[in-house]
């Protein structure tokens, strides 16, 4: 049987974790590595660390902090933004992460999936994909949100997984911060689609949020920010929740 997994999410803006509202009104949520360790302890299965401003400022991601919360935790460590070349990926691992997520420069570039997977392996590979929809049409974003591409989510997703990419983590621009549960129907669409794992993000706000992406989506993992970061939720006492329920978690 397929063990779900629970994956809190570090968006950080000038070095502190921050989350909004469909990408916008960011408040800071404290400080990473803080963040980082308490999750650790409350037995996340993952972490993902995203440098939200790093496409937009035409920089690379921050290195030295990747470091620093690489240092502090013993489980799987994503980290993604600003990340353009092959050297770049090399780098992020270098500083400790364990697969790297790609976005915006795969999106302009998709031959960027072919080199990564054939330089490091799809295992250490995510794409991500911000989507919204749009006359009815689910579309790829880029940019932090901020700029609509002509690809259609669907289409981009397997043609990534098609190049190499391990998995996908698909945010729902329309979902994002606003707590009435993840987009279910393109995260279904995908998960009936695609031969990797499904990561759904975007709307968290109740236990019951992500055993229905988990039951009714069959999204493998669910990445959540504010719940936690809020104190909405601890996350061991979702994973007691979810089991109760019959959603196969790691306890």
């Amino acid at each position: 049987m397929l063990t779900h997994r629970i994956i809190p999410c570090l968006d950080i803006r000038a070095g502190r974790t921050v989350k909004g509202t469909h990408f916008k009104n960011l408040q800071d949520a404290g400080d990473p590595v803080e963040l980082a360790l308490r999750y650790c302890e409350q037995g996340a299965d993952e972490l993902t660390f995203l440098d939200i401003t790093a496409t937009q400022e035409a920089r690379g991601t921050l290195t030295d902090l990747v470091r620093r919360v690489a240092e502090a935790v013993n489980i799987p460590f994503t980290v993604g933004g600003g990340i353009r070349t092959v050297r770049d990926v090399g780098r992020l691992l270098e500083a400790g992460a364990d697969k790297v997520s790609v976005n915006s420069a795969a999106v302009r570039d998709p031959s960027l999936i072919d080199a990564i997977a054939a330089h490091f392996g799809s295992q250490c590979l995510v794409l991500a994909i911000d989507t919204q929809k749009v006359n009815g049409a689910d579309r790829v974003f880029v940019s932090g949100g901020k700029q609509i591409t002509e690809r259609e989510t669907t289409q981009w997703a397997a043609e990534a997984v098609e190049r190499g990419v391990g998995e996908i983590m698909l945010t729902s621009i329309d979902h994002d911060g606003a707590r009435n549960g993840f987009a279910l129907d393109i995260t279904g669409t995908l998960t009936a689609r695609l031969s990797v794992p499904v990561i759904a993000s975007g709307g968290a706000g109740r236990m019951e949020h992500f055993r229905d992406v988990f039951t009714i989506a069959r999204a493998e993992a669910a990445l959540a920010a504010g719940i936690f970061h809020f104190g909405d939720v601890a996350l061991d006492t979702l994973k007691k929740w979810l089991h109760q329920n019959g959603v196969i978690v790691r306890l």
